[in-house]
């Protein structure tokens, strides 16, 4: 944004007495001017900015002006903020949008002329130094209205023109021109979508370059009119534009997803089984089961359980993907046996997160499969000397241990014991702690606590002072 107050065209001030609107108060009280925001503490300021924000939304109604102006208001004092904002997780870039499409809905309220809004929101976007306008136009879209959306276009549409005719005239080397060609055509079809234009989506995509994602946009746009047919031819094209990209594209992605669907519409349910399977055969994952299933007849769904576990097992394949699946499906003794089939070095591979979620599933059953996750999610972060885990890599012995006495292998465990005093016995602090848990070998029981009301009697009751 530009360092100049947008606000400074319509202050919130009474004109006859120049007082401040007090909403303006409560904003500079969240935005806490002076205070530097860390990451780890962003999301919460953010929930102050909302809800300041909460009061300005309630005025749209009732006092849309005031409401618009206040919007300005906030939107300029998060410029001002944002040199103090540690905004790693972009929840403050997305708050200042929410303040625009406020702003626009506020406006539309108040009468405001559309070709003046629109052209305000460009020159916020012309000027953004924070990156609070980034694909503005999809948060912007779904809020205009007709007369606004029209606007948009329109000067969208002007300045893409002019985009094209420098770029006819410099030729592809002048990067300038080619960016800003490729930049409005990228807006402009988000308008189009936004208004389910469909003949103009095609032609900007065909006269400024057909793309995977356009075919996808296409054939969307085509399903909400109930046309699978030509989806279907889209996406057909679509597929064959993403065959040509080295690693393919999410949109080519999303195609494969839709053709299948397409084609159940169309009466040609086997052939998009078909289609299902063979993508599933390609990447089984939990994704990819659930896409096959889909399309499976119910009656006929135990066969292709079967089938399709096995397939996910035949072959090398990419074990996290695999896990998750047999999690997925609650293949518990499958889940063993990939468990057992691993080595400890590929067991310690696996993340935490996963590895926890399969040690949890196998201790009722198999407890020795469990004890090895558990033991390798421990050795994980004691090997490279992660001393700031070391906690976890404490629980997760103790969790080796108890599952080990589970299974009646005390001896691996005094292996697991023997190992980490070995390799690791320059690590001094952390075997002070791993010391207890090495020598347990039952369940230390909870000590019995006092029930709440016995506590308050021994508080309540003084004591006694004899005779």
């Amino acid at each position: 944004m530009s360092q100049t107050n947008p606000a400074s065209a319509e202050s919130p001030r009474d004109p006859a007495s120049q007082r401040p609107d007090p909403v303006e108060s409560d904003i500079e009280d969240a935005l806490d001017p002076g205070r530097f925001i860390p990451d780890e503490t962003c999301f919460g300021f953010v929930d102050g900015l909302e809800a300041a924000l909460a009061t300005i939304g309630g005025l749209v109604a009732t006092d849309p002006d005031r409401a618009a102006t206040l919007y300005e208001t906030f939107l300029a004092g998060c410029c001002e903020k944002a040199e103090e904002v540690d905004d790693s997780s972009g929840s403050f870039g997305m708050f200042a949008q929410s303040l625009i499409s406020g702003w626009v809905t506020a406006r539309q309220a108040a009468g405001a002329c559309p070709q003046q809004t629109v052209a305000r929101l460009l020159a916020w976007v012309d000027t953004d130094q924070y990156g609070f306008c980034y694909r503005l136009e999809h948060e912007i879209a779904p809020v205009l209205d007709e007369a606004g959306l029209t606007a948009y276009i329109d000067q969208i549409q002007a300045r893409l023109t002019t985009a094209e005719q420098t770029y006819a005239a410099s030729g592809e080397s002048d990067r300038a021109s080619r960016g800003a060609r490729a930049r409005w055509a990228e807006v402009l079809r988000a308008l189009h979508t936004a208004r389910g234009d469909l003949d103009a989506y095609v032609e900007l995509a065909e006269r400024t370059g057909l793309t995977t994602a356009d075919c996808l946009a296409v054939a969307n746009l085509l399903v909400t009119r109930d046309d699978a047919a030509q989806a279907l031819s889209w996406v057909e094209r679509g597929l064959a534009l993403d065959a040509q990209l080295q690693h393919g594209s999410m949109a080519g992605y999303d195609l494969r997803k839709l053709k299948p669907q397409l084609l159940v519409g169309l009466g040609q349910g086997e052939q998009a089984l078909d289609i299902a399977w063979a993508g599933y055969q390609q990447h089984p994952s939990q994704y990819s089961y659930d896409q096959l299933m889909a399309f499976v007849p119910e009656a006929e769904r135990p066969t292709w359980h079967t089938r399709a576990i096995a397939a996910a097992l035949d072959g090398e394949r990419y074990l996290p993907s695999v896990i998750d699946l047999l999690l997925h499906t609650d293949e518990t003794e499958h889940l063993a046996s990939v468990a057992a089939d691993a080595s400890d070095t590929v067991l310690e591979g696996i993340g935490h997160h996963t590895a926890e979620r399969v040690a949890a599933a196998l201790e009722a059953a198999r407890p020795d499969q469990a004890a090895r996750i558990w033991r390798a999610q421990g050795m994980r972060i004691l090997n490279p000397g992660k001393s700031k885990y070391y906690d976890a890599a404490l629980r997760y012995f103790d969790q080796a241990r108890r599952c080990y006495q589970q299974a009646g292998q005390s001896d691996r465990w005094q292996e697991v014991v023997d190992e980490v005093s070995t390799e690791h016995s320059r690590k001094k602090g952390f075997l002070a702690r791993f010391g207890p848990i090495a020598t347990r070998t039952t369940e230390a029981e909870p000590a019995p606590q006092p029930s709440f009301l016995d506590r308050a009697r021994t508080r309540w009751t003084p004591a006694d002072t004899g005779p």
